[in-house]
């Protein structure tokens, strides 16, 4: 089985044939704004207080939480770079995406969802974002757990994008193993 990977345009906390929802989470694991804040008000208070065992997160780290009150049973927590802070963003970025991928397998979850991750107030480029989890999402395409990873982004141009990146990395892996 390939793991299906989507680009769609669509309401991240309301993808509820998702096991999870990925969540780009501050270091101190309390509401942000931005979809994080979006994402803690529709979890109710739970989230935060339970949340906050995990506090501070590490760079790229990635944590796991019940989703309360979203129709998902998890939310994975990952601590994402900030593209003109870290020295490394770009590597960051791919780390975060890894480790959250790699906690949803860990948890045997069949679908996940993301948001475009790193390209609000974290400031990435979606045009950067986007090569980025391109790559991320083409090493777990032959997970044996994960069936879809859902990247959901608020215009079709972005989600086309996504598709159009993916589908490039897709046949340059094809053309590297000839």
């Amino acid at each position: 089985m390939q793991t299906k990977i989507s680009a769609v345009v669509g309401n991240l906390i309301n993808q509820p044939d998702c096991d999870a929802i990925i969540n780009s989470a501050h270091p101190s694991m309390l509401a942000g704004s931005g979809v994080c804040g979006v994402i803690h008000r529709a979890a109710g208070k739970e989230l935060e207080a339970f949340g906050k065992q995990y506090a501070p997160l590490k760079l790229a780290q990635a944590v796991i939480t019940p989703a309360f009150n979203l129709s998902n049973r998890f939310i994975i927590h990952v601590n994402a770079p900030r593209y003109h802070a870290e020295k490394e963003p770009l590597l960051m970025l791919r780390r975060a995406l890894n480790n959250a991928f790699a906690l949803a397998e860990d948890y045997h979850l069949e679908k996940i969802g993301l948001p475009a991750i790193g390209t609000g107030i974290y400031g990435f480029p979606m045009n950067v974002a986007i090569k980025i989890y391109a790559d991320a999402a083409k090493s777990f395409l032959e997970s044996t757990v994960l069936e879809e990873i859902r990247f959901i982004f608020n215009t079709h141009e972005s989600a086309n994008l996504m598709q159009s990146c993916f589908d490039l990395a897709l046949k340059a892996s094809r053309y590297a193993t000839l």
